[in-house]
């Protein structure tokens, strides 16, 4: 038995587990965890996104 994964869906699993880590190594208390990693998250996934915009219009 295999898992395929996307691209997308291993970017978004990294992103994950990264802002997991941030979160809980850069901030004090839990809430500010939970803000941080949430923040971190949607910094990486819209780096990707724009990375991959302009990798589509580098390329076409």
């Amino acid at each position: 038995m295999t898992i395929a994964l996307s691209h997308f869906t291993t970017v978004t699993l990294f992103a994950a587990f990264a802002s997991i880590i941030f979160g809980i190594t850069q901030r004090d208390t839990p809430k500010t965890m939970l803000r941080y990693g949430v923040y971190c998250f949607v910094l990486f996934l819209g780096a990707v996104i724009v990375a991959s915009w302009l990798m589509y219009f580098i390329r076409h």
